[in-house]
C-alpha cells in the first residue's frame, strides 16, 4: 500500500507532459496534400502541321500548261488565257509528284489521292525550321 501511494504521489508532483499547442499544429502538411495546379485552362500543345503543305493563297492548277497560263496571265504578257486554276483556302497537305523547276511542281492532294495538279510554290522538301 505504502509503494501505491509513493507512486500516485510521485505522478501527482512530477511535471507535467508539454501539451500540443497551437503553434505545433501543420493543416498544410507539403507531403500529406497534392501540389496546386495553375488556375485557369490547361495547356494545349498544337498538332503539327502538315508539311509538305500548300498554305492559303497558293496557286493550284490542273495543268502545267495552266500553271503556264497562269503566270501570263499574272505578268500581263503574250500567251496567257483561261487556266483551269484556283486559289487555296486552307492549308492542304501535298505529296511532291516531281519538280520542274523552283517555280513548277505537281503535287497530289493528300485527302485526295487521285487528284494531281502544279502549283507554282517552292516547296522544300523537309519542313522549314521554327514551325
Amino acid at each position: 500500500m505504502r509503494h501505491r501511494l509513493l507512486v500516485l504521489l510521485a505522478l501527482l508532483l512530477s511535471p507535467l507532459p508539454a501539451m500540443a499547442d497551437n503553434d505545433n499544429i501543420i493543416f498544410d502538411a507539403p507531403g500529406l496534400l497534392g501540389k496546386g495546379g495553375k488556375k485557369g485552362l490547361p495547356d494545349v500543345k498544337p498538332s503539327p502541321l502538315a508539311w509538305p503543305r500548300l498554305d492559303p493563297g497558293a496557286a493550284f492548277c490542273r495543268s502545267a500548261d495552266d500553271l503556264t497560263r497562269l503566270a501570263a496571265n499574272r505578268a500581263r504578257t503574250e500567251g496567257g488565257g483561261p487556266a483551269d486554276c484556283r486559289s487555296v483556302q486552307v492549308p492542304t497537305a501535298v505529296q511532291i509528284v516531281r519538280r520542274a523547276g523552283p517555280g513548277r511542281t505537281e503535287v497530289r492532294l493528300t485527302d485526295q489521292p487521285t487528284v494531281t495538279g502544279w502549283t507554282d510554290v517552292w516547296l522544300p522538301e523537309k519542313s522549314p525550321s521554327g514551325r
